[in-house]
């Protein structure tokens, strides 16, 4: 196994290309593993790549965090992958969105794409909204201005769910105690008022099926992961970024290359990505 002197050594070229900007890596952030499920939709219509994904593990969940202390971790991370040449940061993280993109962008000269709530789609359904997100989230003026921008915030109705951010960092996808809390949760809410559920943390991504088997089958479930990669992919065609170099995956925890291989497998099959491609 590598030692982290090598594997930094060799994101840093990675990152920095060849011969143009087009060939420079795709920077991604979440607070953990919730930004998997962005990484996985960027793949997707995004193939030929290069992505470093930053996972602030020895920090996560951001979402019960003071405002400043979000600020301060999430800034430390794009410091790092700017640091390390990238040409984009997409932040994988409504929390991080929600309180610190505006900064960001006014002290970097990279582009950096944020993710919010897919509030829009979701309205175009018939009955009532319900967004579930993290505390630092709903309580953002960012999501304010969102909800009173698509003029019917009268229709959508707001659940923090802080504790889906901790199941999900435990791999505790389908559990008899990811299923109780949400039904805790949801006491009170009549379900069959609602048309959408909206998922306002990358994290909520991974209980789809727990939340289907819980809500009326006719729900219809949105989060920001599509929203976002195209945000990205207009981005990079817009400034004649687009790479051309074929795929590739590096991860970060903290600031620290990750080399564990058996981690680096988990984290590609959380993403979706097969063993072949992420060796």
């Amino acid at each position: 196994m590598a030692n982290d002197r090598d594997c930094t050594d060799s994101l840093r070229l990675a990152a920095r290309g060849v011969g143009g900007s087009p060939d420079l890596t795709i920077g991604v952030l979440d607070s953990g593993i919730g930004g998997l499920n962005v990484l996985r939709e960027l793949v997707r219509i995004l193939p030929n790549e290069r992505y470093v994904y930053y996972a602030d593990e020895k920090n996560a969940p951001y979402g019960e965090k003071p405002e400043g202390i979000v600020k301060s971790l999430v800034d430390d991370a794009v410091e790092f992958m700017v640091d390390l040449g990238v040409k984009a940061v997409v932040i994988a993280c409504n929390t991080a969105t929600s309180v610190a993109i505006d900064e960001l962008r006014a002290k970097y000269s990279v582009p950096i794409i944020g993710m919010e709530p897919a509030i829009k789609p979701a309205l175009m359904t018939d009955k009532r909204v319900l967004l579930m997100a993290t505390p630092v989230t709903i309580r953002s003026g960012r999501l304010k201005k969102l909800l009173n921008k698509s003029g019917e915030a009268d229709r959508v109705d707001l659940l923090e769910a802080p504790r889906l951010v901790e199941f999900a960092e435990a791999s505790m996808f389908d559990s008899t105690e990811v299923k109780q809390y949400i039904r805790e949760l949801l006491q009170g809410y009549d379900l069959s008022a609602y048309s959408s559920l909206v998922l306002g943390c990358s994290h909520f991504s991974f209980f789809k099926s727990v939340f289907r088997s819980i809500f009326p089958e006719n729900i219809q479930i949105f989060d920001g992961s599509c929203g976002t990669a195209d945000n990205l992919k207009a981005v990079l065609l817009r400034n004649s970024l687009c790479g051309n170099s074929g795929l590739s995956v590096e991860y970060c925890y903290s600031g620290e290359i990750l080399c564990d291989k058996a981690e680096i497998k988990r984290l590609d099959r959380l993403c979706g990505i097969s063993t072949e491609e992420g060796e």
